[in-house]
């Protein structure tokens, strides 16, 4: 015969109602209670019938979780931290990709909303106007993007850019650009802002050249701008139009480290395998993933009246797509 909640219970010497408490509000039973009633549940086999349980909780124990290109490899490792903490809570996630489109994110997410508990929004194309009105209808945690009253996980691009910026003037790079992101982007206009100010500490010029698509293709569209703007470095909006650039600069006769620097952001697989090998800012995007889910849960278990935020460090590799200024001492 098939486990009970009251086989659990009576193993457990606790009340039947705290074994329900233990998987469908983990954070309402104390850390003992839970990890024994977790553990004698394993033992004896229990798996708690979850659409019985959504009918008593009106939960469905489903996540969403909205990013604007699954293509941007960015986003899976993000995913997979995402999912592998949410089945530990006994939770699934349904993934959708927006393919950069604010209208199809705004469908996706009245979609999602009859078949889950809350969403994560990963860096959104929304305004924070539609994204405030959507959040007031299910629970949000939003990613890289702070909007009024709802939780957010903020990875701190600021932090990194001046890394960035300090590294190039180290090198002996005078002139810097920035290639923003895609319009309305909150990281693009953090990098801008950390950039102005670590460009003026260091008495360095700056152009921003932008926005552009977050893609190869965009970074190989901007490559002709980047060459006319006199710059010697430049810090692009990630990893792939960082790789984008190098590819179109190529085309134009210009070679990275030698003749400009090139830095991205995100430390993703393709600018660790790309040739030369991508100096980048270094995301915490795992760490972003199970925080997501983490205040996510929180926002459900507290009916969305919770509106927590988290930030997260960044950091710099120094690797093979950065050199001395042309021209300075020692290039």
């Amino acid at each position: 015969m098939a486990v009970t909640i009251r086989d659990v219970a009576r193993a457990t010497g606790v009340h039947v109602s705290t074994v329900s408490r233990t998987f469908s509000a983990p954070n309402l039973v104390s850390g003992p209670t839970r990890e024994r009633v977790m553990a004698i549940a394993a033992e004896l086999g229990y798996r708690p019938n979850q659409a019985a349980r959504a009918l008593t909780t009106g939960r469905t124990h489903n996540l969403g979780l909205i990013v604007s290109d699954i293509a941007n490899p960015f986003f899976p490792p993000l995913i997979k931290a995402a999912q592998a903490y949410a089945r530990e809570r006994e939770y699934h996630v349904f993934v959708a990709d927006t393919d950069e489109d604010p209208q199809a994110e705004e469908e996706l997410i009245r979609t999602l909303a009859k078949q889950v508990d809350g969403v994560v929004l990963v860096a959104p194309r929304l305004t924070n106007q539609a994204i405030e009105r959507l959040g007031l209808e299910l629970p949000f945690v939003v990613v890289n993007r702070r909007v009024k009253g709802l939780s957010a996980v903020l990875m701190d691009i600021g932090h990194g850019t001046e890394l960035a910026v300090d590294h190039l003037a180290g090198l002996g790079h005078r002139r810097l650009g920035l290639l923003g992101g895609p319009r309305g982007s909150w990281s693009s206009e953090q990098m801008k802002r950390a950039a102005a100010v670590a460009a003026e500490r260091a008495e360095l010029g700056l152009t921003v050249i932008g926005p552009n698509a977050p893609t190869e293709r965009g970074g190989i569209a901007a490559a002709s701008a980047v060459r006319d703007s006199g710059v010697t470095a430049v810090i692009a909006y990630n990893d792939l139009v960082a790789i984008g650039l190098i590819e179109g600069l190529g085309e134009l006769g210009l070679e990275v480290p030698a003749d400009m620097s090139v830095v991205g952001v995100d430390d993703t697989v393709a600018g660790r395998l790309n040739r030369p090998k991508l100096t980048t800012i270094v995301m915490p995007t795992p760490a972003a993933g199970r925080t997501a889910v983490d205040l996510l849960l929180q926002a459900v278990y507290e009916d969305g009246r919770t509106a927590a935020q988290a930030t997260l460090a960044t950091d710099l590799v120094v690797r093979e797509s950065t050199a001395a200024a042309p021209g300075a001492a020692g290039a």
